[in-house]
């Protein structure tokens, strides 16, 4: 098909990419999109080149992860093309400083579409009685240990150390994590990938003074390692009875392999 078209609406320095609907394959549709965008971000010097597809249009997709085009985000049940069926809208954009050709050109278009998982860190400190540190926060009912999650970029034992500082003041090197969990979806919340780290245990007068320094922590707690399944979720205190009984390794759902 040689008279295929695609069109660029231009507002600004940023362009929205559209064609009409008609059956096209997926090599016309790609040279077709990467004309264009060539003309607009390159010749014609805009900054920013979008198109919104419907999330079944797994043809157009593919020819946008050719042509360069990074997934930036899904609007939910946002078309019914039919009543009472709703589907997500996919929106696509590329940037004239974005890397097109050459041997790593995919790579940010692959960083965009694959899955990504949080990471997370949380340290396990005790006192010299034995008791493990958890922290009561302001948004939700259970406690867990000091900790949170890591920060584009940002080195998981790195995150724990800063969410240490910033939660209760407390300054720690940290070394191996006793355990590295796996944890499935949980309400609302997709799957992550948590490493909890060895604070090791704290003398008396450190212990003593810890206190809030984020307004996120409403209090610090020491509780008996009996106490701990009472405020915590099953799941932290499942990982939490095996890091005391010496449990070390890879988890899943705080379960050993």
């Amino acid at each position: 098909m040689t008279d295929f078209q695609v069109h660029v609406d231009v507002k600004g320095s940023v362009g929205t990419l559209r064609w009409a609907e008609q059956r096209v394959d997926i090599e016309t549709l790609q040279r077709a999109v990467s004309l264009a965008a060539d003309d607009v971000l390159i010749a014609r010097g805009l900054r920013r080149l979008q198109v919104e597809l419907p999330d079944w249009d797994s043809a157009a997709r593919t020819a946008l992860h050719r042509a360069g085009f990074r997934l930036e985000g899904r609007l939910r049940s946002a078309i019914e093309p039919n009543p009472g069926e709703y589907h997500d809208v996919l929106v696509y954009s590329r940037l004239a400083t974005d890397t097109v050709y050459g041997t790593h050109a995919m790579s940010g278009v692959l960083n965009s579409i694959l899955p990504s998982k949080r990471v997370i860190a949380h340290v396990l400190f005790r006192d010299e009685t034995g008791r493990v540190l958890l922290l009561e926060t302001t948004y939700k009912p259970d406690w867990e240990l000091p900790g949170g999650v890591a920060e584009e970029g940002e080195a998981p034992r790195a995150a724990a150390e800063r969410e240490v500082r910033e939660e209760v003041g407390l300054g720690v090197e940290l070394g191996q994590p006793l355990i590295t969990d796996w944890m499935p979806p949980y309400l609302g919340w997709s799957d992550a990938i948590e490493f909890i780290f060895d604070g090791g245990v704290l003398d008396a007068v450190t212990a003593a003074t810890l206190a809030p320094t984020d307004k996120e922590i409403a209090a610090v707690h020491w509780v008996e390692p009996s106490a701990v399944e009472q405020h915590v979720t099953e799941l932290s205190a499942r990982r939490i009875a095996l890091m005391l009984d010496g449990g070390r390794g890879h988890t899943e759902a705080g379960h050993l392999g």
